[in-house]
């Protein structure tokens, strides 16, 4: 048997260079131009009710939302924002905001100043912004509202509200081609073009390239990174990533984390929104965490310390690892805010909880600190390692104890001033 060589090349970890982009500032937070991936979420109060809005965009906030969009869908709810931006910043929540227009958003912001003033950013829809002949002076319209209060515009194609007129065009060309392609490729196309058609009309009218994102967003996962090649090919806007309607529970979880984590790993988005469908009074705010999560399970940015656990098996019938897990996990998640000033990197923490003797002393040395918990028949033991190196054994009923004060020593001693 001939020996074990190493080929001359390695696969390269980790993802492509970021594609480069134009920085907009939204507020005070920067996307593009080689800023930090930002998160960003959504509200479902309803805008007119001011305190209940307060309090979700505080939540969000407060979950790790860099930005939340609000709708302004009439006259109520865009008398509402300068409210809201006030009340917001008196409890210290400094969020930028974002409205999100449709149908009349070139009314509510020409008849409501102060909304046009309290937002950092207005999200426009060109598949309806307008119709007919009313299309281009109602989007010239919010431009110029844009323009004299200085704020930055998403603008964002969406399948489910695609400009009829420009699909119809290009569906008439296609079928008149000696090669015509598929539909669906004819509508991603459209969706592409409703975009940059509508970025090159807001640059002729005096926007900044620094002030324009765009999104084409669809809810099938490959048709959503299609689009965004495409995108990524023509342009260097800075560009918003989300699965629109992706759906609840894991199905929603899964196709989002799919679409965007193949974009993300090619270098394309610069900020991102999961679009979940919350269950009956469910937690908005998982969107957020699940945002969070993606980018640092991906590398692109540290949040809080990672717990690495295994699954289970018949070797760990005993539920001690898992509910050590779940304390440290969520042990480590409470402490953050304080540890955020006092323990800067420590958001980069790995550790590992482990069940058995398979695979825990092993991973254990991968992860900054570890420990590797007995598996059912093995000796009633736990050794713990700490920078890949056997630090001490843990035994007895206090092993969870014990093992969260190595914890925070480590942290102490690895991060503390």
């Amino acid at each position: 048997m001939n020996a074990p060589c190493l080929p001359s090349e390695f696969a390269a970890a980790g993802p492509r260079p970021r594609r480069k982009t134009v920085g907009v500032a939204v507020g005070s937070v920067m996307v593009g131009g080689g800023h930090p991936i930002v998160v960003q979420s959504m509200t479902n109060t309803d805008t007119a009710d001011i305190e209940a809005t307060v309090r979700q965009v505080a939540a969000l906030w407060r979950a790790g939302s860099e930005a939340v969009r609000i709708t302004v869908d009439r006259d109520e709810a865009a008398a509402a924002v300068p409210h809201i931006r006030d009340r917001l910043m008196l409890r210290g929540v400094d969020v930028p905001l974002i409205g999100d227009f449709h149908y009349i958003g070139h009314k509510l912001l020409a008849d409501h100043p102060a909304c046009a003033e309290a937002l950092d950013k207005y999200r426009i829809n060109p598949g309806n912004v307008g119709f007919r002949e009313k299309k281009d002076r109602q989007f010239g319209a919010i431009i110029e509202l844009a323009i004299r209060h200085g704020k930055s515009v998403r603008i964002g194609a969406n399948w489910g509200s695609l400009d009829q007129e420009l699909l119809t065009h290009l569906m008439d060309l296609n079928a008149r081609s000696a090669t015509p392609i598929e539909a669906r490729a004819v509508t991603r196309e459209a969706l592409v073009q409703s975009a940059l058609l509508s970025a090159h009309r807001a640059e002729e009218m005096g926007l900044g390239r620094d002030r324009i994102i765009l999104s084409a967003k669809v809810s099938a996962v490959q048709d959503l990174i299609a689009c965004y090649r495409m995108l990524a090919d023509r342009t260097d806007h800075a560009l918003h990533l989300g699965l629109t309607e992706a759906g609840m529970g894991s199905k929603g979880l899964v196709a989002a984390s799919a679409a965007m984590g193949v974009l993300l790993q090619d270098g394309i988005g610069d900020t991102i929104r999961y679009s979940l469908t919350p269950e009956p009074g469910g937690d908005r705010t998982l969107e957020v965490k699940a945002s969070r999560e993606l980018l640092q399970t991906m590398g692109f940015r540290s949040f809080t310390p990672q717990v690495a656990a295994c699954p289970g098996c018949g070797r760990t019938t005993s539920t001690v690892f898992q509910e050590l897990a779940q304390d440290i996990q969520t042990w480590l998640a409470d402490s953050m805010p304080d540890w955020k000033t006092k323990y800067p990197g420590v958001e980069s923490l790995n550790v590992a909880v482990m069940g058995c003797i398979v695979n825990g002393p092993g991973e254990s040395k991968h992860a900054d600190i570890g420990i590797s918990l007995p598996g059912t028949g093995e000796t009633p033991s736990a050794p713990v390692f700490i920078d890949g190196k056997k630090a001490a054994t843990l035994k007895g009923a206090g092993i969870a104890g014990e093992f969260k004060t190595m914890v925070s020593s480590y942290i102490e001693q690895r991060f503390g001033a």
